[in-house]
């Protein structure tokens, strides 16, 4: 008798992220009839699991202790044979280090890989294990054509490939438009990769020329501790807002004038794709999957990394320039709705899932 395919998504941990926002989204949009999902948390529990219960889908946490840790993979191989699990779908490096093998021990249908970063940061030995690793998935999904070029120069063939853009729910994210006068917006990790040290330098450089700038930054990371003693040295303390973790993203963005992300490093940003959703011109930093999504000048301003001079000058432009503003709000709207629908998104996951049992099965025979 026919029964959905049992698939189950490992994470390294499920704090609120970016990755971690997207497997919400793959609990609420998943075709019944087509999947049952799961979800696995490596490291710690994380507000992401909550989300996921909600939806009806069941969490297991392994806690896994800082290190590498050989019997996580014995305990996944458990799992996945005690639940009968068809597929085995991991996010980022280090969950399919773990669970690529597992499924192997426990005779797994397929593995799909997804990789959503550049692995920024990765030693040569991090780089080797994976490459070793990745040979046990039968599709490497990437998240934009900026990351499905590395991975083919790296370590996987064309037939394995597969590139799904990154999608929002466009019913949670409703066109407003930028707001006049309102403050431009960080939501992010406070990490090193996303150098929001940068933007709080660009800021300086845009509140000594327009005094009535506000910068808000929503997130929390390591990084915090230097950013706000950075505001104090830099004279801008009463100009920039640390929000914390925000729950109500939409409404944040519903108020803002823009959008900024200073990052090094990108897959295809989710907090890009929902300013555009919600009607907000865009200044970004051209890296990684980003100039994907953001057209310069059609939907917002891309900037060199690390140029605080180059940044300031696009917030200012984007600030003080309001109908251009407007008319990139409304062009990334339109982009948004045609290209990043969350729904189109899961439905190509979906897709792939058979597929792969099927290659599977004729290999096999």
């Amino acid at each position: 008798m026919f029964h959905p395919i049992r698939v189950a998504h490992v994470a390294l941990q499920l704090e609120t992220g970016g990755m971690e926002r997207l497997l919400a989204e793959f609990a609420r949009h998943a075709d019944r009839k087509r999947v049952s999902l799961s979800f696995i948390s490596i490291g710690k529990r994380g507000r992401t699991a909550d989300d996921l219960e909600s939806c009806g889908w069941p969490v297991t946490v392994l806690n896994r202790p800082p290190g590498l840790s050989p019997s996580i993979m014995f305990q996944l191989a458990h799992h996945f044979h005690r639940e009968k699990i068809d597929i085995v779908h991991t996010h980022n490096s280090k969950p399919l280090l773990y669970a690529g093998p597992a499924a192997r021990l426990a005779g797994v249908g397929g593995v799909v890989h997804t990789c959503h970063g550049r692995r920024q940061g990765a030693t040569r030995r991090q780089n080797l294990a994976f490459k070793l690793a990745s040979h046990c998935a039968d599709r490497m999904v990437c998240v934009s054509r900026d990351i499905t070029r590395l991975c083919l120069d790296e370590w996987t063939g064309l037939e394995t490939a597969r590139t799904i853009l990154n999608g929002i729910d466009l019913q949670r994210f409703s066109f407003k438009g930028p707001a006049a006068e309102g403050p431009a917006i960080y939501v992010g990790r406070l990490s090193p990769e996303k150098d929001v040290a940068n933007l709080l330098h660009a800021t300086a450089l845009v509140v000594a020329q327009c005094p009535a700038f506000r910068l808000q930054i929503a997130g929390t990371g390591k990084c915090q501790p230097q950013l706000t003693t950075l505001t104090e040295s830099l004279g801008i303390k009463a100009d920039v807002d640390f929000l914390g973790d925000v729950q109500d993203v939409p409404a944040l963005l519903h108020q803002a004038s823009m959008l900024v992300l200073p990052s090094l490093t990108e897959g295809v940003p989710l907090t890009v794709l929902e300013a555009m959703a919600c009607g907000l011109p865009v200044v970004a930093t051209r890296v990684g999957g980003t100039p994907e999504v953001v057209i310069d000048g059609v939907t917002g301003l891309l900037v060199s990394p690390g140029d605080p001079m180059q940044m300031a000058d696009a917030i200012l432009r984007v600030y003080h320039q309001r109908e251009i503003a407007g008319k990139m709000g409304r062009a990334g709207r339109a982009r948004a709705e045609a290209h990043f629908d969350v729904r189109e998104m899961v439905r190509s996951y979906e897709s792939l899932y058979p597929d792969v049992l099927q290659d599977r099965q004729m290999r096999a025979a």
